[in-house]
């Protein structure tokens, strides 16, 4: 595959990825604004209105309809892109069940942000991990070069055939949705061609074969559906790795299942979701300037949880600190957490693990604090002895 000419810009995260949609051109766009993902619909909008596009964008009254419209759209063929955050996404709860169990692939860019109450626009990760058990794909990024790059990924990933299934493009509230950063882009033919067309047109309500979309399924069939709909979920995994690997033979920018930061040798390591992990790559180096062997795992894909394949990455450290940056409500630790135990029950013994819940409400994170957490694991080797769940820079 030839490489196809990168494009330098400066681009806050919202317009890099409502950029990423104009030059897909889908077919339906339709979205209710609700901050901090207000931006994308705005600027898409713009974009159908100057002729950058011809997709049908469609204003709704809220962000129940917005899905239940992509959802319409795409049972009928159309490929289908929407975006919103917090209460909006949890406005969408009931509709979401339904996108995944009728296997349309419509992709949502989902901007992370705390959810009610007490009233918060800031971000963690409280909406998008309160939806994961949805049967969405969930795939996060840590700044503007990986929400345009995934989000283009991820319509691939989504249409598969042996995938069929709705995704979730994740990227942070404000920190990454509004922060300006320099990022490459491709020109809008060569997205296109990558992304290829909508091969669903006579696949949906539409086409030339009857269809039926939402059927009824009693107890003779409901649990062979839900079997088949995990397949397709799982199937996303290997095919996130063959879009990514095209994607670098594209573009030069390589993506996995998560990415290992200086974790080859490392004896304590954390794992961490989305714009964090930034700031914990250069307290990770400042660490090794101390001499101390720190690492990192970056989740990409959450939905579906690569956990055999975290196993294996971490089998060789001493001390895991997984980092949550949404509040699981069960006393036994964060969403993240909970399944990284569950990965390497079986496959990695004899380790120190701790839960950190951080950052909730925007709270900020610092280098200092995740040089904390650090300190924490390396105490823990020494001693034997530590809080398996923790908060990290709260008031108690």
């Amino acid at each position: 595959m030839a490489k196809a000419e990168q494009i330098r810009k400066s681009l806050s995260g919202n317009e890099a990825v409502a950029t990423a949609m104009m030059q897909i051109n889908p077919d339906v766009m339709a979205a209710f604004p609700i901050t901090p993902s207000t931006e994308v619909p705005q600027y898409f909008s713009s974009y159908r209105a100057n002729g950058l596009c011809t997709t049908e964008f469609v204003p709704v009254e809220s962000e129940h309809s917005a899905i239940s419209a992509c959802i319409g759209a795409s049972g009928a063929g159309a490929r289908v892109f929407t975006a919103t955050s917090a209460n909006g996404l949890a406005l969408m709860h009931e509709m979401l069940y339904i996108a995944a169990g009728d296997r349309l692939p419509l992709v949502i860019a989902a901007v992370n942000r705390a959810l009610s109450a007490p009233i918060n626009i800031h971000n963690d990760h409280s909406d998008t991990m309160g939806e994961r058990d949805t049967g969405f794909i969930q795939i996060y990024a840590e700044d503007v070069q990986e929400a345009y790059d995934n989000f283009i990924q991820t319509v691939r990933i989504t249409e598969h055939a042996d995938v069929m299934t709705p995704a979730m493009v994740c990227y942070d509230g404000f920190i990454t949705s509004h922060a300006v950063e320099n990022l490459y882009m491709m020109k809008n033919e060569d997205v296109q061609n990558f992304v290829g067309e909508n091969t669903r047109v006579e696949d949906g309500l539409l086409g030339k074969q009857n269809k039926l979309i939402g059927a009824l399924g009693l107890q003779d069939i409901y649990i062979e559906m839900k079997r088949a709909q995990l397949q397709g979920l799982l199937n996303a995994k290997q095919v996130c790795l063959d879009v990514a690997k095209e994607y670098e033979e594209l573009t030069g920018r390589k993506y996995g299942l998560f990415e290992e930061y200086r974790l080859e040798d490392a004896e304590y390591a954390i794992i961490i979701i989305g714009s964090s992990a930034g700031t914990a790559k250069r307290a990770v180096d400042d660490l090794r300037d101390k001499g101390v062997k720190a690492g990192l795992l970056k989740i990409r894909l959450f939905r579906p949880f690569p956990g055999e394949e975290i196993a294996e990455a971490l089998k060789n450290v001493k001390a895991i600190a997984v980092m949550d940056k949404a509040e699981g409500m069960s006393g036994n630790g964060g969403p993240l957490y909970t399944d990284v135990v569950s990965a390497l029950y079986g496959r990695v013994v004899d380790r120190v693990v701790m839960s950190f819940i951080y950052g909730l409400g925007g709270r900020d994170v610092k280098v200092s604090s995740i040089e904390k957490v650090y300190d924490a694991l390396q105490n823990a080797v020494k001693t034997g002895e530590y809080p398996r769940f923790n908060y990290l820079e709260v008031r108690e």
